[in-house]
């Protein structure tokens, strides 16, 4: 039987190291089968395919991260509740959630069928790319059930801390999925159908290993007869944590969606060369990403165990670990900028090379921001405020849009570069000065002040009990009351 993890005891950075690294691993796994894939396209196939794949994974990520948001939403609420010890809250919350999903999933699924064309138009997508996005998307989006399957296991997994079961199903996925690509593509001539295909079946077999593994040694996680029953203000939460964080997670696809289509004014070479960074800086980001994910799991325990204080040292103690990375993978990147984009373009032009470096290049400044970014992204999830992070990134994503359009034309490239490197600055402004506010306002809570005359705020924000309870009652607005205790009947 597989062990429980409880992150609300012992020493907090083993705990988070911990949680993290399988996190990692995964990531950086889920980048390099991202980027061997295209290898594949791209050696098969030829550059135009590869820059069909390129564009078709920003339209694609945009539909998968609206899943994985939600699922990451989910794996807050299921996360207090194991941290509070509420098993049986904790299964009916998995067999909402996955209703719920499901049913979600299908509708977007539809609507990415039925967009496609008009996004790639939007972007101003090359008729000859365009026809091979088109032929690769529609086979994701066919098989889009199985990629939330996975992802809502996979968050099943992690809200409790089991991480390390979650990468090994991760790995067979892959390993499977880049055998699969080379028997599609290299062998049976199924284009880039068949390296979408290869997606879909590793995605379908991952999630019935994770479904077999939860149900054999994690008995406490098995839903029941009993525990199909349906609860309103659980549903609710659901929905609205599901949802925002969702729009969180998608926005910043959003965003790369548009940018997208002033890199592709600038032809062929500037969208082979946008492709291949955006690999390498997958691989950066997965860092920033995985971090994220163990502070929000670690804090939303923490804050679910009543353990407030305990759960801001971890952060802190996150974000420490995340800028000493951030300083090394930036010094790294910096002098290997020419020789990854050879790499992954081996027969670019050097036009295409020369894009691609200096957009690295710059971009190395910035990542320390970044990382900073997502070290307070996984706090104000786990502490349940999902619509901080929804705003800051908002914030981001319009500066980094306009910004490059603006000046696409007279930097080419490095427009992009800088605009995202601002982004990051405002982002981190907005969630330090909020991050402020709430410690204020928490100390003010718990001293003798009364609590009565609040200081104004311009932003959006949850009661006032919600800084002192677990992230169940965030973000509830005038239904405060309808949940505070998640262990209340149906």
């Amino acid at each position: 039987m597989a062990s429980k993890i409880t992150l609300s005891e012992g020493k907090i950075q083993p705990l988070l190291v911990r949680l993290a690294f399988p996190l990692l691993i995964g990531n950086i796994l889920q980048q390099f089968y991202n980027i061997i894939s295209s290898i594949i396209v791209e050696r098969y196939l030829g550059e135009t395919a590869f820059a069909a794949i390129g564009i078709a994974g920003t339209v694609m990520n945009l539909f998968i991260f609206i899943l994985g948001g939600c699922c990451t939403g989910i794996a807050v609420i299921m996360a207090s509740l194991y941290g509070k010890g509420d098993h049986p809250a904790l299964r009916q919350a998995i067999f909402l959630s996955l209703v719920f999903g499901a049913s979600f999933t299908l509708l977007i699924g539809f609507l990415g069928l039925t967009c496609t064309p008009f996004l790639l138009r939007l972007i101003q997508t090359p008729p000859a790319v365009s026809a091979l996005a088109v032929e690769y998307l529609n086979t994701i989006f066919l098989g889009l059930l199985a990629c939330f399957f996975y992802n809502f296991f996979a968050a099943v997994l992690r809200a409790i801390g089991n991480t390390s079961a979650a990468l090994l199903f991760l790995l067979v996925s892959i390993v499977i999925s880049l055998f699969l690509a080379i028997l599609f593509v290299a062998h049976l001539g199924l284009g880039v159908r068949g390296a979408a295909l290869a997606t879909v079946l590793a995605q379908i077999l991952s999630a019935l290993l994770c479904l077999l593994y939860i149900r054999k040694t994690l008995p406490f996680l098995r839903v029941g007869r009993e525990d199909m029953r349906y609860d309103g203000s659980l549903i609710a939460k659901i929905t609205r944590f599901s949802l925002v964080s969702a729009l969180h997670q998608s926005s910043l696809y959003i965003g790369k969606l548009l940018v997208q289509g002033a890199v592709n004014t600038m032809g062929l070479a500037a969208i082979s060369a946008y492709t291949a960074t955006t690999r390498v800086e997958g691989i950066v980001l997965a860092v920033g990403d995985s971090g994220a994910e163990a502070i929000s799991v670690f804090v939303a325990q923490n804050t679910g165990a009543g353990k407030r204080p305990r759960a801001r040292q971890g952060f802190f103690i996150g974000l420490r670990g995340l800028l000493a990375i951030a300083a090394l993978l930036s010094l790294i990147l910096f002098f290997s900028a020419e020789a990854l984009m050879r790499f992954f373009v081996p027969d670019g032009s050097a036009q295409t090379i020369s894009y691609g470096t200096s957009y690295l290049q710059i971009l190395c400044f910035f990542y320390f921001l970044s990382y900073t970014g997502s070290a307070f992204v996984g706090f104000y999830r786990g502490s349940g405020l999902v619509n901080i992070p929804l705003i800051g990134t908002t914030l981001h994503i319009s500066l980094r849009v306009i910004l490059s359009y603006l000046f696409v034309s007279s930097l080419g490239m490095d427009a992009v570069s800088y605009a995202t490197g601002i982004g990051w600055i405002v982002i981190v402004i907005f969630h330090s000065l909020m991050f402020v506010h709430l410690k204020k306002k928490e100390d003010l809570l718990s001293g003798p002040v009364s609590v009565t005359e609040e200081p104004a705020s311009p932003v959006p924000e949850a009661p006032a009990s919600e800084l002192t309870q677990g992230p169940l009652d965030t973000f509830s607005g005038s239904e405060q009351g309808d949940a505070a205790d998640p262990e209340e009947p149906a």
